[in-house]
């Protein structure tokens, strides 16, 4: 045979090789096309699809004047995919960890570890056969095995038999190395050119003015999640929508824009306008810590609202906290004490069996009742009075129980309405509800229905034992007498705004219901005045051409269950011009350390209420009661104006 040829053997091995090489690359055609196409898609998807969530930006947060109280600052968390990096990058790992302020070891040994092990089992269940789920190993903290269901489980994770268990090796892909990094900082790491190392950008709420109005702002965790204050009770204003874009990814798990089909644009949040000034909120809080370094109470409270619409100036309380660092601060600490505590009004609480007995017409504000007395029969019983601090050597009139602040006057004119009488009007004065205040937390008090009312309770409530109140009850009962009898609703939004300044929703004067009548509040004004004057308990507290009414309250505490002679609740609790009232103002102070003496209302309430209306008359521009063109809120047909 010629050498030019090849032999038939030969010819058959080649066309045989040719033919199985084509049969099996068909096989494996038909496979990948038609058997295993539905699991193989679903791969392809899951390592090229993906969906990324485009943050929406919260609203702000503002006082009456726009002034900035909450809002966001663009940050970065940044991490690093192991599997990406660089040997060359190695030289620069020095430098970022100088920017992310992270020590060398630490990061050497995140970019460094780039598997992590995870344990494999199956679960079995009543309703489906065995179900493979994957539980990592090794990332949690303190110890804590961290689990993801099998729908969350990668699809190269190893299921095992039912009961079965071992460990493997994973890639990580994604290692934080530092949270809240800045633009700025972030620029600089982008710049490194480290390849593998980026960063995710997130939205971190911040408070300009740290802690001032901290109770009433509240704040958002780390989390994303509104703990407190406006922040919780509007989060369905501020918080917005996300909005997100789905694509695909190349090999280097960079997004291919050329490829994504659905975009969805974030919606930022509405901006929310309160009613607060951060001015008198600085006044209030510059004079709790006045009060704290004077006194050194347990806590203390001090509240301003507008006498004619409710809506609350400034609010404050000691201690508070700073709304930046909120998580160094004691939970104890971050309650609004203003709401979520309560205490016996004492005798800022005298001013409802007055009322009650002016409105039902049983007296009259020159109605004289013997306080000399310790005991009187009622009821078919002796009942024995409250002592006063002062014996008086001639009966006193309604409006010297007001001034003098007479327990045993009080009782007799609680006694006049009657305990379902005195029962009614304290509920419609606020007590023993809540008051509508917009935040959580709110308790509404202790007062008690008739029907659970001892022998002698009948002589404590309506000097203001027996009954508990939150400090943001007791100054809106002071405020049915402002307002011109009417118990007001307290709220602290004004408005919500668009991203445009553009209103879209106001929030207007609030009205729970009348008390009592206009001409009664004009008459208990009148008699309130009697207290900032001489001869009454705060005469301290009246500021020169200005009527100032209100009314000192000094409760004792209770201790062990028992009445302490040397714990009290003082306070002082008013407004001015009392003729025609501008503003309400509370101060009340708990556990108060006088040296040598006890925490009256007119010791550690009457001198912090003056200094703030000083400073509200210059700024609000308050002017005297009868300035010339200015009537009286209180003038009424037939009264002198």
């Amino acid at each position: 045979m010629s050498r030019g040829f090849a032999s038939n053997y030969r010819i058959f091995l080649l066309s045989a090789i040719v033919v199985v090489s084509l049969v099996g690359i068909g096989t494996r055609l038909v496979f990948l096309h038609v058997i295993d196409r539905g699991k193989l898609l679903g791969y392809v998807e899951q390592v090229r699809r993906q969906v990324i969530v485009e943050p929406a930006r919260r609203g702000n947060i503002y006082d009456s004047h726009l002034h900035l109280l909450a809002t966001n600052q663009s940050m970065y968390n940044v991490g690093v995919d192991p599997q990406a990096l660089r040997p060359e990058d190695r030289e620069k790992w020095r430098e970022l960890a100088a920017l992310i302020d992270l020590p060398y070891a630490k990061l050497e040994r995140i970019m460094t570890t780039t598997t992590r092990q995870v344990r494999v089992k199956t679960v079995q269940t009543a309703e489906a056969p065995a179900v493979g789920v994957v539980f990592k190993v090794g990332a949690a903290q303190n110890g804590v095995v961290i689990a993801d269901d099998s729908e969350n489980a990668d699809a190269d994770d190893e299921v095992l038999a039912e009961g079965g268990e071992a460990t493997k090796e994973k890639a990580i892909r994604w290692a934080k190395l530092r949270e809240d990094v800045d633009e700025a900082t972030y620029d600089k790491i982008v710049a490194l050119d480290i390849k593998g190392v980026y960063g995710n950008r997130v939205f971190r709420r911040v408070y300009p003015h740290n802690s001032l109005a901290s109770h009433l702002v509240g704040y958002v965790n780390k989390a994303g999640i509104a703990a407190a204050g406006v922040e919780n009770y509007a989060d369905f204003y501020l918080r917005g929508q996300d909005g997100w874009r789905e694509g695909e990814r190349d090999g280097r798990r960079r997004e291919l824009a050329q490829f994504r089909t659905r975009e969805v644009q974030p919606v930022d949040g509405f901006n929310v306008v309160l009613s607060t000034d951060i001015i008198i909120q600085h006044m209030v809080e510059e004079e709790l810590k006045a009060i704290a370094k004077k006194f050194n109470p347990d806590k203390a409270t001090i509240i301003v609202s507008d006498a004619k619409t409710g809506f609350i100036l400034a609010m404050g309380n000691y201690p508070n906290f700073n709304l930046n660092e909120y998580n160094t601060a004691p939970l104890d600490v971050q309650r609004n004490f203003a709401i979520t505590d309560q205490l016996d009004p004492g005798s800022t609480f005298k001013i409802v069996p007055a009322s009650g007995a002016l409105n039902e017409g049983l007296v009259r504000p020159n109605t004289r009742f013997d306080c000399s007395i310790d005991s009187i029969e009622y009821k078919g019983a002796v009942r024995r009075f409250m002592p006063d601090d002062h014996k008086y050597d001639h009966l006193l009139t309604v409006s010297e129980i007001i001034s003098r602040s007479s327990n045993i006057g009080a009782a007799q004119l609680g006694m006049l309405l009657g305990e379902q009488g005195m029962y009614d009007y304290a509920r419609k004065f606020g007590f023993g509800e809540k008051s509508g205040f917009p935040f959580g937390g709110e308790i509404s008090g202790l007062l008690n229905p008739v029907d659970k009312w001892s022998g002698i309770d009948i002589t404590r409530i309506p000097a203001g034992y027996s009954i508990s109140a939150t400090p943001l009850q007791i100054h809106y009962a002071m405020g049915v007498i402002a307002s011109g009898g009417e118990l007001l609703r307290p709220q602290i939004i004004r408005q919500v705004r668009d991203s445009s300044g553009e209103v879209v929703y106001s929030f207007d004067t609030a009205v729970r219901r009348r008390v009592i009548s206009t001409q009664v509040a004009r008459e208990m004004a009148k008699m309130l005045q009697g207290v900032a004057q001489e001869h009454g308990t705060a005469d301290n507290a009246a500021i020169p051409g200005y009527e100032v009414a209100g009314k000192t309250g000094t409760a004792q505490k209770l201790i062990n269950g028992r009445y302490s002679s040397r714990n009290h609740v003082g306070s002082f609790v008013g407004f001015f011009p009392a003729s025609r009232p501008e503003v309400v103002i509370s101060v009340i102070v708990d556990n108060a350390k006088v040296p040598g003496g006890n925490a009256y209302g007119r010791v550690v309430g009457a001198p912090s209420f003056k200094r703030i209306g000083e400073q509200l008359i210059q700024y609000l521009d308050i002017k005297p009661p009868f300035e010339t063109g200015r009537k009286p809120l209180f003038a009424m047909k037939g009264n002198p104006q």
